[in-house]
């Protein structure tokens, strides 16, 4: 069988691994319609701090949706309120593409990145923000998560002179790149898979001067903790918890 190599930036696995359909969660939230876009939308409705959620490019999976849920839910000292955007005004990328193995699912999916490329999300999310605080004006401050692609599109929005974010975090991020740790001027999580280049992630942490947490998940796959996560297996559930207790205690010391 064929793969697909790196392209548009991503690694080999990001262009490589399908997604895991996982069923049965039960959702804590909600959908509703912030700044134009379809919203996953969970937490506790007094909560003062919000998180932004980027995806990665399947959308709204089970897996993902969870990870919001024990955000919003998981820290019994501090209280989130969650926000997942549609950037993909529900046309993510079919899985039906993974894996890549012929000439015509490489062409589309390269297509799809070319449609979504993150420098074009990234500048979408500062509106979007002005419209989270109209619909939640209790919501004093924010973080910003990204997965995968969703990696990118944090670092490039938090780097940004627009930057609203007080701490951002990336989970298996698409295209690490050390230049985007340069001037970066609040708290940084970066939770890396087996998957990604350790070099690259190295000199990430290298270029960061701020408050940051680098940890390499080394026997975890690109995607671990959202879309491609096989979350019946017991390894892979305990790394996917951990993962998100590790977010929880990052944003609860920096935001």
């Amino acid at each position: 069988m064929s793969t697909m190599p790196a392209s548009h930036g991503h690694s080999a696995a990001c262009c490589n691994i399908p997604p895991i359909v996982s069923k049965g969660y039960q959702p804590k939230g909600s959908y509703e319609e912030v700044g134009g876009y379809k919203t996953y939308v969970t937490g506790p409705a007094d909560a003062t701090k919000a998180i932004v959620v980027i995806y990665d490019i399947f959308g709204y999976f089970d897996q993902t949706v969870q990870g919001a849920d024990i955000l919003a839910f998981g820290d019994d000292h501090q209280k989130y309120k969650v926000f997942m955007p549609d950037w993909f005004k529900g046309k993510p990328c079919p899985i039906e593409y993974y894996p890549p193995d012929t000439p015509e699912k490489q062409q589309a999916l390269g297509k799809f990145f070319g449609e979504f490329p993150p420098p074009k999300i990234a500048g979408y999310v500062p509106e979007y923000v002005d419209a989270l605080k109209a619909h939640s004006p209790a919501v004093s401050k924010l973080a910003m998560l990204g997965y995968c692609w969703g990696g990118k599109v944090v670092a490039l929005t938090v780097k940004a002179p627009t930057n609203p974010f007080t701490a951002a975090a990336s989970a298996h991020p698409a295209m690490v790149d050390a230049a985007d740790a340069e001037g970066l001027t609040i708290p940084f999580a970066l939770l890396a898979s087996g998957d990604e280049n350790p070099e690259d992630v190295k000199k990430f942490e290298e270029n960061l001067k701020v408050p940051h947490h680098v940890e390499t998940f080394a026997d975890q796959i690109h995607g671990w903790m959202a879309a491609r996560s096989d979350l019946t297996k017991e390894r892979v559930k305990a790394e996917y918890e951990r993962g998100y207790k590790t977010l929880l205690e990052f944003f609860g010391k920096h935001l």
